[in-house]
């Protein structure tokens, strides 16, 4: 969940630091810090809070240099603090950034404190940086004191590391968490997301698991876990520098919502054509091993974990296939069987988050027929770790709380569900039908979103309110899940979800006038009991809020309100389409009690750790 940027070059290095920070702040952080050499010596500064309050420090007392590395700090080991916050530094002016969890940093504590070195942080960070140091008493060469370093680590990291010794080289390391390269003329770059190196470079190189580099302004050195020298390929991203920026919009989120049909357009382009799924989109070998796929396990979290929850309704509904879902930190820690010719399918925004990257490489060893990665990110670890992909092609989603990335991975989890579909049943028919349902997506998003105002007059109703109750039936329940997450994400108001009938089982006793139960009922099959279930609320006091198809026969009454939706969505259609007020709803409520709607308390974007 932290960020690193580092760079080396011949002008000052500083505002790119600062700009590559400031493009890493949606992942969550608690505090930021760089340090640089100059004429030699290493300078460092450091601010608890947001990167704006680095950026005073740094005007007050100005730095220039033409190397140095920054980073943005979520907290794990000690509490948010200047102490705590990187880089860390060691004696002989090395310096260190490092992302993720050393499992075995107090032993390394316990045995560096017996040799003499003092500490002081509370972090598993300076543990490396100190183990560093300790091993240039024997090499004078940091890059084989890091290599012998991190063969003593357990856990998960991605490190740069400067050092006064070596002034003309930055040092770095991956191990379980995103580091990629950027290359430049005559200078080159370091980070844990492209995104923060795209105004000084589109060519990146990612480093795998267990390479440590060696990064000088004009060349770039790569060793593997093996010690022996390897050669990782330079790829151009698409991204482009200004995708992330908000234009009109007041913030990251309210854009990102807006930007959902054009999203989940683009995410089925060249994927659909004449009515049919090409489903070699997911890659060369996926005809052959979705012919054998006799069923299927999804591992996500999050947001995610609600996409999969969608799919594994339409896979059992469309595809007659069995589905199991779990949560990917539950998953790692239990011995599943595994039946025969499963397709592994794993859900990322970021293609970083740990539990899921961790899941899919214990699945590797599970016996499955495949894996299949859903992600947002083409350089992201998942992605590379999986045999069959499919990019959901969301763009730059800032925001803490997921919106576009949830639509385009329900788009993208669709497409497998025809693909799967198409060698049950080999009817042509019904494929076009289910393509057409498809790509009919986009538009109903785009009317749906004509309910900005009418949800922004709603939210005038929760902004005093402390707890919230989400029901929804069937497949629809997945979205009431994903309506109460973003609520208690951004808004801080308590939020649950339930399936409607399970009401009597013990949600009902918390129903007074003072709860709002948040309701979705499209025009379906479980109709009829889920307006039963409704009746029990009102009998209670609970005041509804009901987002109903036109023709499902809800009327606004007292205690009721009805908020109508597009008329005959389909079951196909029914999520993507009634999670757009959920997100509109969450947002507006959020605004009107004043918390961080882009960066909520706590959270972060791209979880690294467990």
């Amino acid at each position: 969940m932290c960020g690193i940027v580092g760079a080396i070059a011949d002008r000052n290095i500083v505002p790119i630091l600062m700009e590559g920070l400031r493009r890493l702040e949606y992942r969550g952080y608690d505090s930021a810090g760089l340090a640089i050499l100059t004429n030699g010596q290493l300078k460092r500064q450091r601010r608890q809070g947001k990167v704006a309050e680095l950026q005073l420090a740094l005007d007050a007392e100005p730095m220039a240099s033409t190397i140095g590395i920054a980073h943005t700090r979520w907290a794990t080991h000690g509490v948010p603090s200047e102490k705590n916050a990187h880089p860390h530094i060691s004696h002989d002016g090395l310096a260190i950034v490092h992302n993720g969890i050393i499992e075995n940093h107090e032993q390394l504590r316990d045995e560096l404190q017996s040799a003499g070195y003092v500490f002081t942080s509370d972090t598993d960070t300076e543990v490396i940086a100190h183990r560093i140091h300790y091993h240039l008493k024997k090499t004078p060469n940091v890059f084989d004191a890091v290599q012998t370093t991190v063969a003593e680590l357990q856990g998960a990291y991605a490190l740069v590391v400067m050092s006064e010794a070596n002034p003309g080289q930055l040092i770095l390391a991956r191990c379980g968490c995103p580091v990629v390269v950027g290359l430049g003329e005559g200078e080159n770059f370091v980070a844990s997301d492209v995104s923060a190196l795209l105004p000084v470079t589109r060519r990146f190189i990612f480093l795998e698991e267990g390479d440590v580099a060696e990064i000088h302004r004009s060349h770039v050195r790569v060793v593997g876990k093996d010690g022996k020298p390897v050669h990782r390929a330079v790829k151009e991203s698409e991204l482009s520098a200004d995708a992330a920026e908000k234009g009109q919009y007041a913030h990251y989120m309210l854009k990102e919502i807006h930007e959902q049909p054009r999203a989940v357009a683009q995410t089925l382009e060249e994927r659909v054509a004449n009515g049919r799924l090409l489903e070699a989109a997911f890659g060369p070998t996926a005809t052959e091993i979705f012919k054998r796929t006799e069923a299927v396990h999804i591992v996500a979290c999050g947001t995610s974990f609600h996409a999969g929850a969608v799919a594994r309704y339409l896979i059992e509904q469309v595809c007659r296939l069995p589905c199991h879902i779990d949560i990917a930190s539950e998953y790692r820690y239990r011995n599943p069987v595994v039946p025969k010719n499963t397709l592994f399918v794993t859900i990322s925004q970021s293609g970083e988050t740990a539990d899921t990257l961790a899941a899919l490489r214990l699945a590797k060893e599970g016996g499955y027929l495949s894996s299949l990665a859903v992600c947002n990110v083409p350089e992201s670890s998942l992605v590379r770790e999986s045999e069959l992909v499919m990019l959901t092609r969301a763009g730059p989603e800032i925001g803490v709380a997921s919106t576009k990335a949830f639509t385009t991975q329900i788009a993208a989890l669709t497409m497998l569900v025809i693909a799967l579909a198409k060698y049950r049943t080999a009817d042509a028919e019904r494929e076009r039908g289910l393509v057409t349902r498809l790509i009919e997506i986009p538009g109903l998003i785009e009317k749906t979103l004509t309910l900005d105002p009418v949800m922004k007059k709603l939210a005038e109703r929760f902004v005093d309110k402390h707890h919230a109750l989400f029901l929804g039936r069937g497949i629809l329940h997945p979205i009431a899940m994903e309506g109460a997450l973003k609520l208690k994400e951004i808004s801080y108001i308590h939020a649950e979800a339930y399936p409607a009938g399970e009401l009597k089982h013990g949600p009902l006793a918390l129903v007074d006038a003072d709860m709002p139960i948040i309701t979705v009922a499209p025009n379906n099959d479980l109709l009829e009991k889920l307006k039963s279930n409704l009746m029990e609320v009102r009998a209670r006091g609970g005041e509804l809020f009901v987002f109903a198809d036109p023709d499902s026969g809800f009327e606004s009454s007292d205690g009721v309100t009805v908020i109508k939706m597009p008329k005959h969505v389909t079951y196909l259609q029914a999520p993507s389409i009634y999670t757009i007020p959920m997100q509109l709803l969450a947002y507006h409520v959020a605004i009107l009690r004043g918390t961080d709607v882009d960066q909520p308390r706590n959270l972060a974007k791209s979880v690294t750790v467990e």
